[in-house]
Parts: C-alpha cells; sequence; structure tokens
C-alpha cells in the first residue's frame, strides 16, 4: 500500500502573532488604563468625594502622563526595540493601577493615574509603530485598523463587568476594580514580551503583504523588500541610516508634513478624550440613566467600534489617509452634538453607535500614515512625535471640560465645545497633503 502524501502545512505569517499580541497591548494600554476610568468614575468620585473640576485633573493627569512619553517611547522603541519598551511600559501602568486601588486621597490617586499615563504611552505608542515594520504598505491602515479594537474589547467588558464588581464588593468596590485591572495588565505586559518581535527579519520573514520582487517604497523610505531580494545591491547602495544606529531624526521631526499632521491630531485628542471620560457621569447624573444602564450602552459604544478602525483603516488605503480623516471628524462632530443638545434615550443612543462607528479610527489612519510617511524603521519615532499634538488635546480636554461643568452645573456645553473641536479636525484634514491612495502606487 503507497504512502499517503503528506498534508501541506498551512503556516500563518508571524506578523498575525504580533498584531494579536499588539491588540491585547491596546486592550491593556488604553482600554483598561485609561477608559476603566470612564465606568469607575461615578464610585470613585462618590469615595474620594472630588468635584468635576478633581474628576477631569485625575483624566488629565493621566493623559499628561501619557503626553511625557509620547515622543521618548516612539524613540526609545526606534532604538532599544519595541518589544523591550512595550512590554515595560505595559508592566509599569499595571503597577500604577494596582496604586490606583488603594489611593486615599485625590493628591496620591494624581500620581498614580499619571504613572499610569506614562507607562501607556510607553506601550501603546510603540506596539502601534511596530504594525509598519510587520506589514507591507498597503496592509497597514488594515493592521492598524485591527490593532486599535483593543480598545473596543474593553468596553464591552468593561460595560457590564464594572458595575457587576461595583454591586458585589459594595462601597470600596471601585479599588477593587483597580486591582483587577492592574492584575490583567500586568499579566499583558508578561505575554507581550514572549510573542513580539521587533522585525521580521529577525525572524528571516518578509512583512506580510511584501513579495520578494517589489520595488521599494520610495515614500516611506523602506527598502526592505529590495534588501530581501537582491543582498548585493543593498550592498552596493550602502546601509540605511538604521544599520548604522543613526538615525535619520530630521526626517520625522523637521517634516511639514508631519507637523501638519500632528497639529490636525490635536482635535482628536481633545474631543473624544471629554466624550469618553464624562461618557458615564452624563448619562447617570443628567440623562437619568442608572449604572448598571450606562454600562450597557458603553458597551453598545464597544461592540459599534470593534470593527470601526479595520473599516476606516481600509477605506485610508483605498482613498488616502486625508479624506478619511475628513469624514470621521464630520462623524465625531454630530455625535457629541447629539450627546449634548438630545439628552433623551434616542438621541444619546444614536451618539453612542455613530461614536462607535468611526471610535478608534484616528489612531489607525494616523498610524498608517505615519508608515507612510517614515517607513518602518521611523513609524514608531513618528508616531510618537505626532502622539505629542494628540496628547496636548487629551491633556486639556477633561480639565477644561471638568471647569466648564462646574460652573455651569451640566457637562453639556464641554460636549458642545468637543464638538466644534472635532469640527475643526474636520476642516484642517482637508490641508493635508492630498497624496494618492496606497493602493494604486
Amino acid at each position: 500500500m503507497g504512502q499517503q502524501p503528506a498534508r501541506a502545512r498551512v503556516r500563518v505569517h508571524y506578523a498575525w502573532w504580533v498584531l494579536a499580541a499588539g491588540t491585547l497591548v491596546v486592550f491593556g494600554s488604553l482600554g483598561l488604563a485609561r477608559f476603566g476610568y470612564t465606568m469607575v468614575l461615578p464610585a470613585m468620585q462618590a469615595g474620594l468625594r472630588l468635584s468635576n473640576a478633581q474628576a477631569g485633573g485625575l483624566a488629565t493627569a493621566n493623559l499628561l502622563g501619557y503626553l511625557m512619553l509620547s515622543v521618548s517611547g516612539g524613540a526609545l522603541a526606534s532604538r532599544y526595540g519595541p518589544r523591550r519598551v512595550t512590554a515595560v511600559g505595559l508592566a509599569l501602568a499595571g503597577v500604577a493601577l494596582l496604586l490606583t486601588g488603594w489611593a486615599t486621597s485625590f493628591a496620591a490617586a494624581v500620581v498614580w493615574r499619571a504613572l499610569a499615563g506614562i507607562g501607556s504611552g510607553a506601550s501603546n505608542v510603540p506596539v502601534m509603530g511596530l504594525l509598519a515594520a510587520w506589514f507591507a504598505r498597503h496592509r497597514r491602515g488594515l493592521a492598524a485598523g485591527i490593532g486599535v479594537t483593543g480598545s473596543s474589547l474593553a468596553l464591552i467588558v468593561l460595560g457590564p463587568g464594572v458595575p457587576v464588581l461595583l454591586r458585589a464588593t459594595g462601597e470600596a468596590g471601585w479599588r477593587f476594580c483597580w486591582l483587577v485591572f492592574g492584575a490583567v495588565t500586568l499579566a499583558l505586559a508578561a505575554l507581550a514580551y514572549m510573542v513580539l518581535r521587533d522585525s521580521p527579519a529577525a525572524l528571516g520573514l518578509l512583512p506580510f503583504g511584501a513579495r520578494k520582487d517589489s520595488p521599494p517604497d520610495p515614500a516611506s523610505g523602506d527598502d526592505s523588500s529590495q534588501s530581501a531580494a537582491d543582498p548585493a545591491a543593498a550592498a552596493r547602495s550602502g546601509p540605511a541610516p538604521a544599520s548604522t544606529g543613526g538615525l535619520a531624526w530630521r526626517s520625522v521631526y523637521g517634516a511639514p508634513a508631519v507637523w501638519l499632521l500632528g497639529l490636525v491630531y490635536v482635535a482628536f485628542g481633545f474631543s473624544y478624550i471629554i466624550y469618553m471620560t464624562f461618557f458615564t457621569k452624563y448619562l447617570v447624573s443628567e440623562g437619568g440613566y442608572s449604572p448598571a444602564a450606562a454600562g450597557r450602552l458603553f458597551m453598545w459604544v464597544g461592540w459599534c467600534s470593534l470593527g470601526c478602525g479595520l473599516l476606516w483603516g481600509w477605506v485610508s488605503d483605498v482613498i488616502g489617509r486625508r479624506g478619511a480623516l475628513g469624514i470621521v471628524y464630520a462623524i465625531h462632530t454630530v455625535s457629541f452634538a447629539l450627546f449634548a443638545l438630545w439628552p433623551v434615550p434616542a438621541g444619546l443612543t444614536l451618539s453612542a453607535v455613530l461614536f462607535g462607528l468611526s471610535a478608534w479610527s484616528i489612531p489607525a489612519i494616523v498610524a498608517a500614515a505615519c508608515g507612510d510617511l517614515l517607513g518602518p524603521r521611523l513609524a514608531p519615532a513618528g508616531l510618537g512625535f505626532v502622539t505629542l499634538f494628540f496628547g496636548v488635546g487629551q491633556a486639556l480636554g477633561p480639565a477644561i471640560a471638568g471647569l466648564l461643568a462646574d460652573a455651569s452645573h451640566s457637562l453639556a456645553p464641554a460636549l458642545l465645545l468637543a464638538a466644534a473641536v472635532a469640527c475643526g479636525g474636520a476642516l484642517g484634514s482637508m490641508l493635508l497633503p492630498k497624496g494618492a491612495p496606497a493602493r494604486s502606487r
């Protein structure tokens, strides 16, 4: 009897393992370390007797910490490797979340929320930039879109999960929530260190979607395909800056297009963080929702946003980054305005659905744009640089919103301000270089 032919093994490109781990990093660094505050805020505010301005101040402290590492985190990842920087940053965030659960005063909470922000910036920025190294140009928007769904998964878990924990653990429930968030984040840090790899070349691979006979991408400066196809030609052309350790920093910090992208990114940071920080608080205090009902709507934001990065990342691959950014900012403008002007279940639900359908798409598009402009080696540094602008907007948003809420005894004016800034982002997007869609290049 003849030997049966062996079945061909179907090997999954390691880029997908990197993407899966990266998505879980986003789950911890943003989903738990940042958006967990949204669901815990009402109970934590009552437990520590915080004003709206102080509640906004805690969010600002977290975002200032994120801002501190937004530039240096990307630069460190470019020099020392995203794997190490991501794992250490996520572990730091996990420790800070544990300590937040033990805070007994506003001052202590400020310190630990700031430390959590530092860890988030040191993990989220490098891991998103890492995707540019693992996926070819025409796949970057798709990959970044999948990566940002880690935030959506967190909303899906936090929405129904936090109210259950709060009911089960009584007045100290908000502390228990932070302890759980911290333990999970530490576990994800260990997983990230085990799975992530700094580049496809380290495993003898090309980026997913790249071919050995593909020409180099002159717009991004990525010559990995050429090097793999013809090492001799690569040697004749001389080493790339990255290979000598002398990174072309002026390509990042001196590029007008990168600066303009950062300025547009400010609008997202300022506007969306007001909406997300005070989402549950507004529903409970002004929308007539119970904490459980607010959690369910928060969960639906997560479900609706689950594919938004994937969808809009793909759209940006097809129509270009500029057009996709303009459309998403316009959707956010409508969502935030509805939340303020139509505070009944129909209006609040429509607002949540619209935001969910576009929630994390702007970071995905911006991450892809950085890969287009700078190439995979410098993409983490470029993303870190534009995240500096984003971080400034985030840091200002909650503090200003809290002051407006205390002055007007309502969060509606702050939400209208968020809508106006998002509208400015839509207009600013139209000033970005048009460029051709990635698929046509």
